[in-house]
């Protein structure tokens, strides 16, 4: 969500870190002690939401070794409460402005998006470790089991159907039931059926944050009143209907939890010297031998280059930008493109930086007569929920600040206004594979000074996108940021599906069981959008949508033969040896909803074919 009256939660900030959790930033012996040419197991480039997890479980094994590269460093110690305290993660998208998180964004900007109005966002991407989920909303939901079918079909193995890698999702993940005592008595939230064969007390956090916004309640009344079914969690392969939605938080002190707090924390705590940190470390270039082995990466830390050896692999983890461009500029990618930046071609692989997916976000808002994150302007209000904070309790503080989901198939009466040729499109998705994402948000979007009045949003997610965007090198160094053109609504099918999900959301929240709490008029779009003025509600569109943060497959997993391809199903580059890619870009497909669930249950699973492989 865009930064909105953040001002005042940031300006005391510094007076709210919180009875914490143990942060422990490692012994000397976790971190690189001489930056010189050295030689492990593995190297892991980035140590983000993917690269920690396959980091923590190559070095399980006290006999193999392991270098993790990341050009940031903790955000605990950088970025101080922001990062932490879950309130703040609004605060990261900062539209336009990719300077406003220099500690921990790597400040990457798009192309002028034809979809948007030709606009140019800032899209927030994590530079410290634990990577995006140290920004993120952290929302935790897997796919649908026909979302993992389609992906084992993509790439000829079954080993990704749902039942299949659901060991490796629970294999990562500790789930605890929201806590009833300290919750509101109509915000309980099931205990989803299967629970044992979902989480199996990994090193991930999943919970439910202990103040659940008032907003929320009012809206399940909706939902309900519209036939959306009550589903037990969002783990078990199936998304259609709505409910409380989990995500990685501390149930405790109700902190953000990251890879970095989960998996890299366990490795320190276990004291596992064998794994070694290069904090504030750019990984530049991979280096192949004759036989297109990858043998070291040439890093760079502070105006130092030198090279980390791989014995045995090395694995990129750099993120759905970085990972294509740290190819490319390695010399695995389109020919022509390296061709162009001058580099050296050892595998032409035309795939490197495409089909690229992503998700959009649309706000509906309105003014409502319960509490909301505006709220927090009165500072008598917030030094309150400071305070509860503080003290593990109930706290507007500890809440990312969407807290409910539903999701469906677009409806009757808008899905009769598709076009044949959109509905088409729009089949090839499996049935159990939701249209639309409704993400609810006690907040306002773009707000006024001394506002304090609560609000409530819709975010309206298309999930079943057909636009592909792309990523590519505007130089030979990674030095240079990637340039990225996600694409966004371009297509007609996302554009028509677009619009009828916006007026879709606009009756949801202004349905009967609604009224109670609402306040005058439509803040956005507001009354002088009418709701079948379809060209002023796509200029709205096209105006205001933003990204909801999902870039995914631009080192798309597929099968051997298929040419586009960039890795197999095991992760391993297609066209060389000893590389793989282990992060959102290996996706083979973007599932609907939040894909951080699926980045830890794809390193989870590809960490135990690396060590199955030894």
């Amino acid at each position: 969500m865009p930064s909105l009256l953040y001002s005042f939660l940031l300006f005391n900030s510094i007076h709210l870190l919180a009875a914490s959790d143990t942060f422990n930033p490692g012994t000397g012996e976790s971190f690189a002690r001489t930056f010189e040419n050295a030689t492990f197991d593995y190297v892991v480039v980035g140590g983000g939401t993917a690269g920690l997890a396959v980091a923590m479980r190559l070095a399980e094994d006290p006999s193999y070794t392991v270098a993790v590269v990341e050009a940031g460093g903790f955000y605990q110690i950088e970025n101080g409460n922001q990062s932490v305290v879950p309130a703040y993660n609004p605060e990261f998208a900062a539209l336009n402005d990719p300077n406003a998180n220099p500690t921990v964004d790597w400040g990457f900007i798009t192309t002028p998006q034809a979809g948007a109005n030709n606009r140019s966002l800032h899209y927030a991407r994590g530079k410290t470790l634990g990577g995006s989920s140290a920004l993120n909303a952290n929302i935790y939901n897997r796919g649908t089991r026909g979302c993992y079918q389609q992906w084992a079909g993509l790439v000829g193995d079954a080993s990704y159907q749902f039942d299949n890698w659901l060991p490796f999702f629970a294999k990562g993940t500790n789930y605890t039931a929201a806590n009833t005592t300290l919750r509101a008595a109509n915000a309980t939230v099931p205990i989803p059926s299967n629970i044992s064969s979902q989480f199996n007390g990994g090193p991930v956090h999943v919970t439910y944050p202990n103040y659940a916004l008032p907003f929320t309640s009012w809206v399940q009344r909706a939902f309900s009143s519209l036939g959306f079914r009550n589903v037990s969690g969002f783990s078990g392969g199936e998304l259609l209907g709505s409910q409380y939605a989990p995500a990685a938080l501390m149930p405790g002190s109700n902190q953000r939890e990251s890879s970095e707090t989960s998996y890299l924390q366990q490795a320190f705590a276990s004291n596992r010297t064998n794994l070694v940190v290069y904090t504030h470390t750019w990984g530049l270039q991979i280096m192949f031998s004759n036989n297109k082995t990858a043998t070291s990466v040439k890093v760079k830390t502070g105006a130092k280059e030198y090279f980390l050896t791989a014995r045995k692999e090395i694995v990129s983890s750099a993120g759905a930008f970085q990972s294509p461009q740290l190819l490319m500029v390695s010399g695995v990618g389109p020919a022509q493109t390296l061709a162009q930046q001058n580099i050296t071609v050892i595998a032409d692989r035309p795939g490197v930086g495409q089909n690229m997916w992503d998700h959009i976000d649309i706000e509906v808002t309105w003014k409502v007569g319960v509490d909301g994150f505006n709220t927090l302007a009165n500072l008598t209000f917030a030094e309150q929920q400071k305070q509860l904070f503080r003290s593990n309790l109930s706290s507007m503080y500890g809440t990312y600040g969407a807290d409910y989901i539903g999701w469906e198939k677009l409806p009757e009466p808008y899905r009769s206004s598709l076009s044949n040729t959109t509905i088409t499109q729009l089949s090839t998705y499996p049935a159990d594979w939701p249209e639309i994402e409704y993400e609810i948000a006690s907040v306002r979007m773009s707000g006024v000074e001394g506002d304090y009045n609560g609000y409530g949003s819709f975010i309206i997610i298309p999930v079943s996108p057909t636009s592909r965007g792309t990523v590519t090198l505007q130089s030979n160094s990674m030095l240079d940021p990637p340039v990225i053109n996600p694409n966004w609504l371009t297509s007609q099918t996302d554009k028509e599906l677009a619009l009828q999900a916006l007026k879709r959301g606009r009756a949801i929240i202004s349905s009967a069981a609604m009224q109670p709490i609402l306040i005058g008029n439509e803040t956005a779009p507001g009354p002088l959008v009418g709701i079948d003025d379809d060209a002023a509600l796509n200029e709205y569109i096209r105006n205001n949508l933003f990204m909801n943060w999902h870039a995914a497959c631009t080192c798309r997993m597929g099968r051997a033969t298929d040419r586009t391809a960039v890795v197999d199903s095991k992760g391993r580059v297609i066209g060389v040896n000893g590389l793989r890619v282990v992060d959102a870009s290996a996706f083979a497909l973007l599932p609907p909803g939040h894909p951080v669930s699926t980045v830890y249950g794809l390193a989870e699973k590809i960490s135990a074919d690396i060590i199955a492989s030894r």
